[in-house]
């Protein structure tokens, strides 16, 4: 399919926006089938396992579906578990559960066994697709396990694709757990669609014809599947499917020279490795980033390591790429998230529901102006009150805090990670840009402390760079440091010095671990690493 936007005059495109959802609409057309009956042999996918690359095109992909379709046997409605890291068998699994109008369920790879349980159980999944490494991981569970590259798939001929509307459940993304129990989020087979902009627009308008896109994001992820994979595909854009067991830095200089990658979608926990490591990536196009907001450091040092103006895009399992930056189209504020996609309302809202100049809850419209947002999910699995709790009337309620400047989102912080202090109300990020400006810091989380006099303290946790160590004299620096970029009553008056931040399976600080820690005064001790967070 064409790209969604043209030109870069970021108004136009907002005032001419309407979603184009025809009656009929399957994923599984729209990412592979389509372009396997126009050109099957256009590059879809490029396999790479750090030595030579490998093309997949769509007329192969589409063949692998079919085969898989065949094989799953699966009806309409019925929960698919996909239980694999990024591969071209990976998006012929979804494309096949696709084609069968069932229900597509990422699972991770890191996830431990009650994690999985937790997923299956809840999903009522009976039959996953996987790899051998994942064949093993599920010999608990009484499933079905197909693996592709192992088992005697039928090759029975094309396998007919379901007749859907944009409006039937297609794909089930679990949250990452960061605010309470997972949740599975059901999208509709709309959800591509509402992803295209976004995408779109972080990369500063993709050219399918010269674009390569790549992100080390896992798959079974919102980010990896529906911000790279999918969008890629239904663009024409080749996707690579990187087996690495980890992002490092050379693994991924040497994936973007070998692969050709022109456009990246970097969270920010691989940009901080990269600039911990004084690394560049040569031959970018467009960088995009989301997740946790970067500062005016990164912002900087992006451009000066990568040649390129990171983008920023923002959303949620629930409504993602929903707001983005792009150098094309307007200049990057840093600290801001950026401004509404094009067929999308998002505002800052108080508790009544109403639109507010003053800092309140990003929320998005449910209904816009463009259409109905295109990327909002249908509900909870079997969580309808969760579903209600979710909304402010006919706005999705993120959960984050911010305002918005001349259409600018700035990003406040989470609900939950506004700090107050001494009558001021306090965000972790500028805080934590200002304290990676040191050339001693390699990352930080920035939290608040309950103090019997101030209500709470600033407390920030350092994982310093190679080379430094540890010390009071460098937590004064780092104090005095923080001081002089921020406002006086917001520098942590306390520095904890870590080996590592807890993070979350998609690389978002659990800021809620460094709570814990800080709670309980469990981070007393400067000689050990924290613990892995739990999946």
């Amino acid at each position: 399919m064409q790209p969604t936007l043209s030109g870069s005059d970021y108004e136009a495109l907002r005032r001419g926006f309407r979603w184009n959802l025809p009656r009929r609409l399957n994923m599984a057309d729209q990412t592979v089938g389509d372009w396997a009956r126009a050109e099957p042999g256009r590059t879809a996918i490029i396999e790479y396992d750090g030595a030579e690359p490998r093309t997949v095109s769509f007329g192969d992909l589409e063949a692998r579906a079919d085969r898989l379709a065949h094989a799953l046997g699966a009806a309409r409605g019925d929960r698919v578990g996909v239980l694999r890291t990024q591969s071209a068998w990976t998006a012929a699994a979804h494309v096949a559960i696709w084609k069968a109008g069932a229900i597509s369920v990422p699972l991770f790879k890191l996830f431990g066994v009650d994690a999985l349980r937790l997923r299956l159980d809840d999903a009522g999944i009976r039959t996953v697709v996987t790899d051998q490494e994942g064949r093993a991981m599920l010999a608990p569970f009484d499933l079905r396990v197909i693996v592709p590259e192992e088992d005697d798939l039928p090759d029975a001929g094309a396998f007919p694709t379901a007749d859907t509307g944009p409006d039937d459940p297609a794909v089930m993304i679990y949250t990452s757990g960061t605010t309470g129990a997972p949740k599975g989020a059901l999208h509709a087979h709309r959800v591509l669609t509402g992803h295209l902009p976004g995408v779109e627009m972080s990369h500063d308008l993709l050219t399918p014809a010269c674009d390569v896109l790549w992100t080390p994001a896992d798959w079974a992820w919102i980010g990896g599947l529906l911000d790279v994979a999918m969008p890629g595909l239904a663009l024409g854009v080749p996707v690579v499917a990187a087996r690495l067991p980890r992002f490092d830095v050379d693994g991924a200089r040497k994936l973007v020279a070998d692969c050709g990658v022109t456009s990246v979608f970097l969270p920010p926990t691989a940009l901080r490795m990269l600039r911990a490591a004084d690394a560049t990536l040569p031959g970018l196009r467009s960088v995009a980033s989301g997740g946790e907001t970067l500062g005016a450091e990164m912002l900087d040092w992006g451009r000066r390591a990568l040649g390129v103006t990171i983008n920023e895009f923002y959303g949620q399992t629930e409504c993602n790429m929903v707001a983005s930056s792009s150098s094309t189209m307007f200049p990057a504020r840093p600290g801001c998230i950026g401004r509404a996609v094009p067929g999308f309302d998002v505002a800052v809202i108080d508790e009544g529901g109403q639109p507010t100049d003053a800092e309140g809850d990003i929320a998005i419209r449910r209904h816009g102006a463009g259409g109905d947002a295109a990327s909002m999910f249908l509900g909870y699995w079997n969580r309808p009150d969760a579903t209600a709790e979710k909304f402010r009337g006919d706005w999705l309620v993120t959960g984050d805090r911010g305002v918005i400047e001349d259409g600018h989102i700035r990003f406040v912080g989470r609900d939950d990670d506004v700090i107050t202090s001494a009558g001021y109300r306090i965000g972790p990020s500028e805080i934590e840009d200002a304290l990676i400006r040191h050339p001693a810091v390699a990352a930080a989380g920035v939290i608040g402390k309950p103090d019997p006099l101030r209500t709470e303290i600033v407390v920030a946790y350092v994982v310093l760079r190679d080379g430094f160590a540890a010390s009071d004299a460098l937590a004064a620096e780092l104090q005095d440091h923080a001081r002089t970029r921020c406002a006086a009553h917001s520098y942590p008056r306390e520095i904890v010095f870590l080996y590592a931040l807890p993070m979350t399976l998609t690389g978002k600080v659990m800021r809620r671990e460094l709570r814990k820690l800080a709670a309980t005064d469990a981070a007393a001790s400067n000689d050990t690493p924290l613990p892995e967070p739990a999946a």
